[in-house]
């Protein structure tokens, strides 16, 4: 393996984790992209010889964003990883989504993956997924990267089949938003800073998120310094009480002949 690519959108940190975690057990030398903040600023060729595409899964599908970023890198039939992380509910069709853009920007994907990660809605009294992807993920994560290798290495690329459904399972984001708690907030921006979309704006004297463009990542509530955002949603508890489970990793590797 010349050197591969590790290429991610991760607003908390859970989807990077593990596409670092899989680029560890492939072994070689590494190139970090990090699409959280922004993609590049135009077309840019992928000429790594296997490429790690990692994205959150935000109800059900591929946040748009995301998808916007990743088209912006083409390939021309480097093999790739397709992998989501989703929070401990259902990837429903965002692992083939992402598979079928990954392919339609011309790379080979020769397997997949659904990890999960903390759920963006988990909160301390309604914890989902919390803390994951925790030690024996990341351990499963590094195993599936040298299972993959492996068979990269030996030639074994086959068909690869992905669950999911065409149409894809529509798209219907909150149109809600963190809330700041004024009196805690020190207006040190980090909210700003972080926010992947930009969604965050100083408006008189407060750090206001606008819901027409928040994708509910909850990165703001969850890495602000002063505890001050909050997303208070009925959700939170739903999901804590249908949804707390555990649920492992599944992994997709191709069907190849003896």
């Amino acid at each position: 393996m010349d050197r591969i690519r590790v290429l991610f959108f991760s607003p908390t940190h859970t989807s990077g984790k593990v596409a670092c975690a899989i680029a560890k057990g492939v072994g070689g030398e590494r190139m970090i992209t990090d699409i959280t903040q922004e993609g590049p600023a135009g077309e840019e060729l992928v000429t790594e010889s296997l490429t790690i595409v990692a994205a959150p899964v935000y109800g059900g599908r591929i946040p748009p964003v995301a998808l916007e970023r990743i088209r912006c890198f083409r390939s021309e039939g480097g093999k790739a990883i397709p992998v989501v992380v989703y929070g401990n509910r259902h990837y429903d069709d965002a692992l083939m989504e992402l598979t079928e853009v990954v392919r339609e920007q011309g790379f080979l994907p020769v397997a997949a993956a659904a990890f999960v990660g903390e759920h963006s809605y988990s909160r301390i009294e309604y914890p989902v997924a919390a803390g994951r992807p925790d030690g024996e993920d990341l351990d499963r994560a590094r195993q599936f990267g040298k299972q993959v290798w492996e068979l990269v290495r030996n030639g074994k690329d086959g068909m690869l089949t992905i669950p999911g459904n065409h149409p894809y399972k529509e798209y219907y984001p909150e149109k809600a938003a963190p809330v700041l708690q004024p009196d805690l907030c020190t207006q040190c921006e980090y909210c700003v800073e972080i926010c992947p979309v930009g969604a965050i704006s100083m408006q008189e004297d407060e750090l206001i998120s606008d819901p027409e463009y928040c994708i509910h990542c909850c990165a703001c509530v969850k890495f602000c310094p002063e505890e001050a955002r909050r997303f208070d949603t009925p959700f939170s508890q739903f999901l804590y009480e249908h949804f707390s489970a555990r649920r492992e990793v599944e992994v997709f590797l191709p069907s190849v002949g003896e």
